[in-house]
């Protein structure tokens, strides 16, 4: 029967304690819980020797032991939560603190939520996504049956607006000019004249519009590429009297650099020719548009992954924010499943992409049976081998789909918010293996309630 106890402000209940006094209580409790059982089912010490996290010998204490760190990137994901309110839980959840193997006074919380992307920062650098997911297949091996494999691709989509080419040579025009202003204010002259403000004014109203017509876009493009043209150069001009760009902030440098590519590449698009490695955002300058195909969205702006499933748990095959065919990865899947699980597989399902005669041949001779629809005339055990593939197809796409919309919708992975390269890898590499995680911790559970009934059985 559950025991509750109101108390006033002026009242304090007698055993109302604090898990530092009760230990054993609430671990009991914590173990018994979900969150309890993810925990049983990562190997956290051989994550953190992966990951070469290590306690500073000099100095004052880090705030996050190196288990903290790894426990953090799970607890991101698991609560969907951004930095800062997964700080305030963490001061205040005991089950996130024995997580996390820490206990936080509750008269001193921590209050520096930024330490939370310093730990994904320190991580993104040393994690190796092929040898982390090597660790974890080998610890989830006894769950897991490498025999059948499924596949297929998705992007996890970046947070970031929907790129126009005006709003893009916009922003780069709105960043370049208080820059050139606070230059001239530091050398005390006068800034040259520019058409700054007559195209603000003219950018404002077009953006305002609800249809922009395509003479109205192209007129906006040529007067704000125009304008930017020549505040690049104002710009080069004074950072040559100041020393050249080597002076400025590495972050500055970078930015610049990416603003002249976009003028590059602007400037063709408006000729009429052909742009490569198109850059679709300033901020985020290795985002490359997927053209996917969807009905309802074309394109998305992200990283795309080809990924496979072994019993329901997914792997990452190849991660790039460069659009690639899926469909020539099939060999490397066999691969990767082989070194993960050092077996080699009986089965694989994959979308129709995958069905050509390079992979075919593979698939023969390495004696791996597919979903793919055979060429040439039927065979004569046909009618099963059509159930096969029905069977195959149907697992495929309910399975894989259905990990994706998880993934997604509940583990942070619908927009990756992480701001560089390597932490937007590592956000959508722990999203992914969060959800595994979960999954392996509920069948965990399930082998040991089987178990139990066993043992009642055989008294």
């Amino acid at each position: 029967m559950t025991k509750v106890i109101n108390f006033s402000e002026n009242t304090m209940p007698l055993n109302f304690y604090s898990p530092e006094q009760h230990f054993e209580v609430y671990k009991k409790q914590f173990e018994a819980s979900e969150l309890g059982g993810i925990y049983k089912a990562i190997p956290w010490q051989k994550i953190i020797s992966l990951l070469c996290l290590k306690r500073n010998k000099k100095g004052p204490e880090a705030i996050f032991s190196p288990h903290a760190k790894v426990a953090l990137m799970f607890l991101k994901h698991y609560t969907n939560l951004s930095d800062r309110k997964l700080l305030d839980r963490l001061n205040s959840d005991y089950q996130f603190q024995f997580f996390c193997n820490m206990f936080i006074d509750p008269l001193h919380p921590i209050e520096n939520y930024k330490k939370i992307s310093e730990a994904r920062v320190e991580i993104a650098e040393n994690v190796n996504i092929k040898e982390f997911q090597k660790l974890l297949a080998q610890s989830w091996a006894e769950h897991l049956d490498p025999k059948i494999v499924l596949t297929d691709a998705t992007c996890y989509e970046s947070y970031i607006r929907y790129p126009t080419d005006a709003k893009l040579l916009w922003e780069s025009v709105s960043w370049v000019k208080p820059k050139l202003n606070g230059l001239y204010q530091l050398v005390k002259g006068a800034v040259p004249r520019s058409k700054f403000i007559d195209i603000s004014k003219a950018y404002q109203i077009y953006s305002k519009k609800r249809r922009k017509t395509y003479k109205q876009t192209t007129k906006i493009k040529r007067r704000l590429i125009h304008l930017l043209k020549k505040l690049c150069e104002q710009l080069s001009d004074i950072l040559e009297t100041l020393g050249g760009l080597e002076n400025w902030q590495d972050s500055y440098q970078k930015r610049y650099n990416t603003i002249k590519n976009i003028l590059v590449q602007q400037t063709e698009l408006l000729e009429g020719k052909e742009v490569k490695n198109r850059i679709v955002s300033i901020d985020k300058e290795y985002i490359r548009p997927i053209i996917r195909g969807k009905e309802n969205k074309r394109v998305e702006f992200g990283a795309k992954a080809n990924v496979f499933q072994v019993s329901g748990i997914s792997f990452v095959e190849h991660l790039s924010f460069d659009a690639f065919n899926e469909g020539t990865h099939l060999k490397n899947t066999v691969e990767t499943a082989h070194y993960l699980f050092e077996r080699k597989l009986d089965i694989i399902s994959a979308d129709k992409i995958f069905a050509n005669n390079k992979n075919r041949t593979y698939c023969t001779t390495e004696g791996i049976t597919t979903n793919f629809v055979p060429k040439g005339r039927p065979a004569k055990d046909e009618k099963q081998r059509k159930q096969l593939r029905k069977e195959l197809d149907k697992e495929r796409s309910t399975r894989m789909e259905g990990a994706f919309g998880t993934h997604k919708n509940h583990y942070s992975l619908q927009k990756v918010k992480a701001r560089t390269k390597k932490t937007e890898i590592l956000w959508i590499l722990f999203g992914i293996h969060t959800s595994n995680a979960k999954l392996i911790a509920s069948k965990i559970k399930q082998k040991e309630l089987e178990e139990e009934e066993k043992k009642k059985q055989a008294a």
